[in-house]
């Protein structure tokens, strides 16, 4: 056998000719990778000359394999087709490469958010469990009870209405250092009404120079004005318990509230607490077109401006120091624009409240830590109450349900309905009930009126209840009952002689005040009747009621 020769390393698998054509008249046609095009390039071919040895790609190492097994082995496209297929190869290679890359750059960004993420858990844990913890520690110094109390949400308790009723006081112990005579009266007593239920609130403050009895004597006697009890009955502030129960008693018997809670602070609960939210606005209102301006406060800029001094109507943005200025404000050193004196003064006091409330829980303020932690300090520092810790959820419940529409404001001396007035007793200048000095009912009657109100007690109609049925106190009896509900009582006494059915409501007209007529017709069970002139009652009656029988149970 002839050994065939080698060319670069192949040896050729058949007799010189076409790779991969026939021969076709003494040439040949090399087949061109892309036959669309239609150029074909001709070569010429002698048969003397050295065969042409065509490389087989081995099917070993490479990976790659002929694309054809015909009879004419290996072509041109075949190896086309292998070195594509290489460079396929590297191109995916190429692609891995890179998608490893980008998962690895994906993987490290994971890692190095998550850590950010858990970074800032970190901080709001932090964040949170210290100001748990300063909560936890003002709960203690302000709150009865214990710390197992604050896992509870116990409700408040309730007088028969379904209301809760919180005194909130003030002195001054902290001013000046507290050596001042006056530190342990009680310059702002207020009376605050919450319902659970209804999620309202009525705010009623009591002068601070209603004459009042005391149960004890003291320095100032056995009467005196209502901002000495505390003092009298703490023994100057050193027995602050005995004095808060003291005052509670009293605001019970000028309400007619049953008051089961106290609230006692101080001059800088207000400061610290209004500055702890980054101040508050209030609006201005004075009888006087000019507004308001106190000459008292005028020390504080050394005499170089006017501390008190709003126009009417303006929208004041207040910090700590002159919102504290505005409460105490009673046009004092030649001031103007507070006619009603200590009146006013309550007011506005009601308003600085209604103020601090709305910023204590705006998002601004709970959603910064600062703002939230200066808040329990002002509050833990400067207050203490007779709620239970069990009770804390209840109340943090509430002023978040209650809106600043459903708070209330009573005025005692609303003009065309005043309970109370100005006076002047045994040379000293007092507030006294219209009724005359220690006379509540008018005071109790309002307050509930108000508290109550419906649409048979908003027509204000004016009642007399008069016992005919020979038992004394019937009559006392039901009218107790309506005040309660909030109707006004104006008369209570006996029927005149006569046969009277078990209860029997009479109207000066059929025609008006039909939301009490109705009312009235519902809880006797009687028509009103038209008529009072044999009753003789005053023309200024609406209604008049008769005990006809004796009933051992509240009417």
């Amino acid at each position: 056998m002839t050994k065939k020769h080698a060319i670069d390393g192949f040896v050729p698998r058949r007799s010189p000719g076409v790779v991969g054509e026939a021969h076709n008249r003494g040439e040949f046609k090399l087949p061109h990778p892309d036959t669309s095009v239609g150029l074909q390039r001709r070569i010429p071919v002698h048969h003397s000359a050295m065969p042409v040895h065509v490389p087989r790609p081995s099917s070993e190492g490479n990976g790659l394999a002929p694309t054809r097994s015909d009879k004419h082995g290996l072509t041109r496209a075949d190896i086309d087709d292998s070195l594509k297929q290489i460079d396929n190869d590297d191109q995916q290679s190429s692609k891995k490469s890179r998608r490893s890359k980008r998962g690895g750059e994906k993987s490290r960004r994971r890692r190095i958010i998550k850590r950010i993420v858990l970074f800032l858990i970190l901080v709001v844990l932090l964040i949170g469990g210290w100001i748990g913890v300063k909560a936890l520690m003002a709960s203690k110094s302000v709150f009865k009870g214990d710390i197992f109390g604050l896992i509870q949400q116990k409700e408040l308790k309730k007088d028969a209405n379904g209301r809760s009723n919180i005194l909130i006081f003030g002195t001054s112990e902290d001013d000046e250092g507290g050596n001042h005579p006056g530190a342990a009266l009680t310059d702002s007593i207020m009376v605050l009404s919450i319902s659970q239920s209804k999620k309202d609130a009525f705010m009623v403050s009591l002068p601070r120079d209603l004459w009042v009895s005391y149960k004890e004597g003291c320095s100032a006697g056995y009467q005196f004005k209502l901002n000495e009890l505390f003092n009298c009955t703490s023994a100057g502030g050193s027995n602050k318990d005995a004095g808060a129960k003291a005052l509670m008693g009293k605001a019970k018997e000028v309400t007619g509230l049953d008051v089961q809670y106290h609230i006692h602070v101080n001059y800088t609960v207000v400061r610290q607490t209004v500055d702890a939210v980054g101040g508050i606005t209030v609006k201005v209102e004075s009888s006087d077109p000019r507004g308001i301006l106190d000459r008292n406060f005028d020390w504080k800029c050394n005499y170089k401006c006017h501390y008190v001094k709003y126009a009417n109507g303006e929208v004041a943005q207040m910090d700590g120091e002159h919102a504290l200025a505005f409460m105490r404000a009673r046009n004092a050193q030649g001031g103007y624009g507070l006619a009603g004196g200590n009146f006013d003064r309550e007011r506005n006091q009601q308003k600085v409240i209604v103020a601090l409330r709305e910023k204590a829980l705006s998002a601004g303020t709970l959603s910064n830590p600062a703002k939230v932690t200066g808040l329990i300090d002002a509050l833990g520092n400067n207050m203490s109450t007779d709620f239970d810790t069990s009770e804390i959820r209840t109340l943090l419940s509430l002023a978040s349900d209650i809106k600043s529409s459903a708070i209330t404001s009573i005025s005692l001396d609303k003009d065309g309905e005043s309970v109370m007035t100005t006076a002047n007793h045994n040379g000293v200048s007092i507030v006294r009930p219209s009724k005359g000095l220690f006379d509540y009912s008018d005071v109790t009657s309002y307050i509930k009126r108000e508290i109550n109100a419906d649409a048979a007690t908003r027509e204000k109609a004016k009642i007399a209840v008069l016992n005919g049925s020979g038992v004394a106190g019937q009559a006392q009896i039901a009218a107790d009952k309506l005040s309660d509900m909030g109707f006004i009582v104006s008369v209570v006494s006996n029927a005149p002689e006569g046969k009277y059915g078990r209860r029997e409501v009479y109207q000066r007209d059929d025609k008006s005040m039909s939301a009490t007529r109705a009312k009235l017709a519902s809880m006797y069970g009687s028509e009103p009747k038209t008529g009072l002139s044999k009753f003789g009652v005053s023309a200024d009656i609406d209604f008049v009621i008769v005990i006809g029988e004796a009933d051992t149970k509240a009417q």
